[in-house]
């Protein structure tokens, strides 16, 4: 029976972590300062002063597939038509928490 029972629990265990997905460990308030001095000329209050439509806000980023921390960590390192790249300039750690900031902000709609 122990022998069964310690399947099962393995089973579960590996289940579970071969289905879950990795932690995020970003800082949002460091975001909120690396947001206000790198990104806020264009994007202050969660708007796209270049191309309006494709703005911050929850439903514009999931329309645009930017709705995770992995699409808006690209979009930012490596940048993408208007928006120029910030790798070299950001440290991967800040660009993280901006993507933190940005997510949190987008579920608060920006307010």
């Amino acid at each position: 029976m122990r022998k069964i029972f310690s399947l099962v629990l393995l089973g579960i265990a590996l289940f579970t972590f071969a289905f879950s997905s990795p932690a995020f460990a970003a800082d949002s308030v460091s975001g909120a300062k690396v947001f206000s001095a790198n990104c806020a000329s264009c994007h202050a209050g969660g708007k796209n002063l270049v191309q309006a439509a494709k703005n911050l806000k929850k439903d514009a980023l999931e329309k645009y597939g930017m709705y995770s921390a992995e699409a808006i960590i690209a979009q930012v390192t490596n940048g993408k038509n208007a928006m120029p790249a910030f790798n070299g300039r950001l440290k991967p750690a800040q660009i993280e928490d901006v993507a933190a900031y940005v997510l949190e902000q987008a579920d608060k709609d920006w307010k």
